[in-house]
């Protein structure tokens, strides 16, 4: 037997329910997928390339679980503001004026070059121009969960309910082919789609078995408002229509209570945290402490550049244990391995891509990270998992691998060119500066 990689690693998280942390073991890949894991001192098949880490921990890739990576162009460009005025009076309006092909395909380079070098092996996005966020991420080889957003009013993409979903469905035929691009279905929020195009997503998602996302129980206007006008909170209206499922992903979910965790116990959806953006717009907090009590799948995302300013998985994982303890007034929770998993099995379940990647199994694609964990800060260390959630390990990430390919080698980016992604990102600026 000949494999196409071996990886030796000091420290080996697999993010699997039985093996916690292996030491000194070896990682064997063939095709882009994983074939074997064993201890290094056992006898392994040749390998056509090997490669030996015996200061690193070697986990499953991060998977960043909601983002919008094109508005990594307007990073910075309207902070310190709350999200309905951030949202109506900037991001709105520039999008308007600056959102098209060429604005999308080169704002997801940036953010994936940044993604990578933190570890992330798949991301999902909700923005408009999905094809060309997807050209992007195929053409740098690195994994996409796509949601194309559906609204009912009008944008540059599409003008109603009916042709955003349209549009959905032409990228899901595109695409679907392609083992690096999951696609799927991105209804905005409660308060900006409408009953029927919710329905019809629903009844598209179960047909198709496309995963689906929403921002939902973003903020307590959000919430005050359905309450006025339907008198039921968002969660119970979507329940009620049939689109709560296993196949939804919930985005935010800082004003909820014990209503609303039921719901999602009884229907299986997950929820996706992203604290620094929640913190940046005073929007809330999430209650992960009780929604893991519950049994309701927890993954972490950064939301975009444009409200956390950074697309680091390791800083958002470290912000969702301080709060979660903070919020819970208990510092066990979400400890550090847990923290772990919502950055990775977690979050693949979310987006219903758990059985390809998320953890390091035979079967599944090399999705992985290796970060180096001898420097100055990282010593001594008597915790990998700790020392991965609450230093600044990211900065040490020196190889990202999609499917066994090595998109960070060493510490330097492979499929993008790095100087050529900074110099179009100053030239958006020059153009969208106010």
């Amino acid at each position: 037997m000949h494999v196409d990689l071996r990886i030796d690693t000091r420290w080996l998280l697999p993010m699997t329910d039985d093996a916690p942390v292996l030491e000194n073991h070896s990682v064997f890949v063939t095709d882009g997928r994983i074939v074997l894991v064993q201890p290094t001192e056992v006898a392994g098949p040749e390998a056509a390339e090997r490669i030996v880490l015996d200061q690193h921990a070697l986990l499953p890739g991060y998977i960043n679980a909601h983002g919008h990576a094109a508005m990594s162009l307007f990073r910075g460009l309207a902070d310190d503001l709350p999200l309905m005025t951030w949202l109506q009076d900037h991001i709105w309006p520039s999008e308007a004026k600056w959102v098209d092909s060429a604005f999308v395909y080169q704002g997801t380079q940036l953010a994936i070059a940044e993604m990578l070098r933190c570890g992330t092996t798949t991301f999902a996005d909700m923005y408009f121009y999905s094809s060309d966020s997807i050209d992007a991420a195929l053409n740098a080889g690195i994994r996409t969960v796509s949601f194309t957003p559906v609204l009912d009013f009008p944008t540059n993409f599409a003008q109603n309910a009916d042709e955003y979903i349209r549009k959905t469905m032409d990228v899901h035929n595109k695409y679907r082919h392609q083992p690096l691009a999951h696609i799927g279905i991105g209804p905005h929020a409660p308060y900006t789609v409408s009953d029927g195009p919710l329905k019809e997503i629903a009844a598209l998602a179960n047909q198709t078995g496309m995963p689906v996302q929403i921002h939902l129980h973003e903020t307590a206007f959000e919430v005050q408002q359905s309450i006025e006008e339907r008198g039921i909170r968002p969660t119970q209206r979507l329940a009620e229509l049939g689109f709560l499922n296993e196949s939804v992903s919930c985005v935010h979910m800082t004003q909820i209570d014990e209503t609303d965790i039921k719901l999602l116990q009884q229907t299986g959806a997950s929820v996706v945290h992203c604290p620094e953006s929640n913190l940046k717009l005073a929007s809330g907090f999430c209650p992960i402490e009780n929604l893991t009590q519950a049994g309701v799948n927890v993954g972490i995302g950064t939301d975009g550049a444009a409200s956390n300013n950074d697309l680091n998985i390791q800083g958002e994982m470290k912000t969702a244990a301080m709060l979660a303890k903070a919020v819970a007034n208990d510092a066990a929770a979400l400890n550090a391995m847990s923290a772990l998993k919502m950055a990775t099995i977690n979050s693949a379940r979310a987006l219903r891509i758990d059985d390809v990647t998320g953890s390091i199994e035979v079967g599944k694609f090399a999705d992985l990270q290796a970060v180096r964990l001898d420097s100055l800060t990282q010593t001594p260390i008597y915790d990998p998992a700790s020392q991965l959630v609450y230093t600044d390990s990211s900065r040490y990430t020196e190889y990202t691998w999609v499917a066994g390919k090595a998109l960070l080698h060493s510490g330097r980016l492979t499929s993008i060119d790095e100087k050529a992604v900074i110099e179009n990102a100053r030239l958006w600026q020059n153009k969208i500066q106010p």
